[in-house]
């Protein structure tokens, strides 16, 4: 069964920000995210794909640095996806950088201190040959 006030994706990270509207509005910018539901001034959901974060508010104050969450998302262009958040103020962690089970992935800080990981395909690369090992479905693939 599906609601039509929830997302529809299995794992939803749920991020605090001081202000929701101006972090919403942030985060569609800089990271391309769309707005999907507003609850008053205290919720939202935005849509990435078929995924999706939660964002709450913290009534004006940022969150203690134990309540950060890192988030990872997978996008089209890693390369070009980090130059846009570049300009929209993200600090960058860790450059886009090529890995060995066939991702390409950079790491980033949104304003209030949220880590970011977003990553690209690059290819189909069988875990094993990484030092990985598949399980279930992904074992059978």
């Amino acid at each position: 069964m599906q609601n039509r006030s929830m997302p529809a994706s299995a794992v939803i990270p749920v991020l605090s920000y001081p202000d929701v509207e101006a972090a919403s509005r942030w985060l569609c910018e800089a990271f391309g995210f769309e707005l999907r539901l507003t609850i008053g001034n205290h919720r939202a959901q935005l849509g990435f794909g078929e995924g999706a974060v939660v964002v709450t508010g913290t009534g004006g104050r940022l969150p203690p640095v134990g309540e950060a969450i890192s988030v990872m998302v997978r996008v089209a262009d890693v390369d070009a996806h980090c130059r846009r958040a570049m300009r929209h103020g993200a600090t960058i962690i860790d450059a886009p950088t090529t890995y060995p089970y066939g991702e390409r992935q950079y790491s980033c800080r949104d304003p209030a201190g949220h880590a970011w990981t977003f990553s690209q395909t690059i290819a189909d690369v069988a875990p094993e040959e990484w030092g990985g090992r598949a399980i279930g479905k992904a074992a059978r693939r």
